[in-house]
């Protein structure tokens, strides 16, 4: 069901990043076409406006125009699932796949909105010189996002 709240008017915009299990490198290129149709998919039947997306061995990085109407945790369970599903349908690799329990979100203002899309679209070359590890601790620094290095994502280094 569409929520359309009269006089209501947004603008938001997230990049989220989640890992995969383990952060195992299991997202082929062969596959990142593919895949990046089929989350895009989802987002839009979420009635969101995606702007970037960039699908890694061991991680995502999807950049949204959110509309208010949705909790984002529920936006990323419907991502995760869905697409963690399509993958092992497609039989992309061999054994099961699944994404990390977890994620992040950052918010950006809309002057930042062509630099965090061309930080997204241009990770390949972003991870020639930083891990994935290390920016996810520089994004969670940068946005003064408290955390317990615990609980962020499971890193085998």
């Amino acid at each position: 069901m569409l929520f359309n709240m009269a006089n209501t008017y947004s603008q938001i915009y997230i990049q989220i990043v989640f890992a995969v299990q383990g952060r195992q490198n299991l997202i082929r290129k062969e596959n990142k076409v593919e895949l990046h149709k089929y989350i895009t998919g989802i987002i839009r039947n979420n009635k969101q406006k995606l702007l970037a997306i960039n699908c890694m061995p061991d991680h995502t990085h999807i950049f949204i125009g959110l509309n208010p109407d949705i909790h984002i945790s529920n936006l990323v369970r419907d991502i995760k699932s869905n697409s963690s599903r399509f993958i092992n349908e497609k039989r992309f690799l061999k054994g099961k796949f699944s994404w990390q329990e977890g994620f992040g979100a950052f918010s950006y203002s809309h002057s930042h909105l062509d630099k965090v899309v061309k930080y997204v679209l241009n990770q390949e070359e972003h991870h020639k010189k930083k891990t994935f590890k290390e920016e996810y601790i520089e994004l969670l620094k940068k946005f003064n996002v408290e955390y317990n290095p615990k609980y962020v994502f499971e890193f085998y280094d």
